[in-house]
């Protein structure tokens, strides 16, 4: 049996790519108060269009030219992935072409078959490529988690943290960070804060993983614990507007509602039109104007 071509793509390590794309899903609903909140998701892919590559610059090829198709009109993408399928091409070809069918699919939100997609293109990883497989573990948990399968989410982070040789730390802290929302999911919060101070330990700059881990404290009803984290995530991210809208919560449960006021005033300020924004507002109005202290008024001076 001949040895497989070596497959390019995803890279056998993590890369700022690979990285992105495993964010799958949409964000839960930011009424939502208590939930864990899911790390906003980013670009999964820049590619700028065939015909607009400068002289010398390599084209897109396939696999991005799907992606971005499916990016502008998932309906498109799909009958492109789909009819690139069923070509047969070779498994290295196919861990391509399964990838952008599972992003496709994700974006029409259908979350059993990106998961199914991302699976798939992760068997057709060759063992001497292992670590290549980890982000499509990682995209399949988060596609499992989407459709609220946060059991089966968490077996595909387990198996992605079991592969050995992976380098990227802030990529582990990543899926450590994902792994902690499907246990919270599950309601097992003590081990959802082991995976985020294993995310800590591995990615400490990330702010995003900070938020979770003060939202989980402030679940918990450890508002110390809760400031403690939302001030590092602040300072790592003062524009970001989830942090500001966790910091108001975590202040009006503590009592500090001029704190909160502040907080929230600084979502609406900074990030106006927003989700956040509308819930920032919404609790500025449960907490009503700020007091305004009470000066006597000097008596007025009688005409002679």
């Amino acid at each position: 049996m001949k040895d497989r071509k070596m497959i390019d793509l995803p890279a056998p390590a993590f890369t700022a790519e690979t990285v992105a794309m495993m964010q799958v899903g949409p964000n839960p609903s930011p009424r939502q108060e208590s939930p864990l909140p899911i790390p906003r998701r980013r670009t999964i892919i820049e590619t700028p269009a065939a015909d607009a590559a400068a002289p010398g610059v390599k084209k897109p090829g396939r696999f991005e030219e799907c992606v971005a198709l499916g990016r502008r009109d998932p309906a498109a993408g799909l009958a492109l992935a789909k009819a690139w399928l069923a070509e047969n091409p070779t498994p290295e070809a196919r861990v391509a072409v399964q990838l952008c069918l599972g992003q496709t699919q994700s974006a029409q939100g259908d979350y059993a078959g990106a998961e199914q997609a991302f699976a798939d293109a992760a068997a057709n990883i060759p063992p001497a490529q292992a670590t290549a497989a980890v982000p499509l573990y990682a995209m399949a948990g988060n596609a499992a988690l989407a459709a609220g399968k946060a059991e089966r989410a968490t077996d595909w982070f387990d198996k992605a943290l079991a592969i050995k040789g992976v380098t990227d730390n802030v990529a582990l802290g990543g899926v450590q960070a994902d792994r902690a929302r499907a246990l919270v999911a599950q309601g097992r919060m003590a081990e959802a804060g082991g995976a985020l101070d294993e995310a800590h330990r591995l990615a400490p700059d990330d702010p995003q993983g900070w938020l979770l881990s003060a939202t989980l404290a402030r679940r918990n009803n450890d508002l110390p614990r809760a400031q403690r984290d939302i001030e590092i995530a602040s300072n790592l991210d003062p524009r970001d507007p989830a942090i500001g809208l966790e910091a108001g919560v975590i202040a009006v449960l503590d009592n500090r509602d001029e704190a909160a006021r502040k907080s929230w005033e600084s979502v609406v300020k900074a990030a106006p039109g927003s989700d956040e924004a509308k819930v920032a507002t919404g609790y500025l109005e449960q907490l009503g104007p700020a007091p305004t202290s009470s000066v006597p008024t000097p008596p007025a001076k009688q005409v002679p």
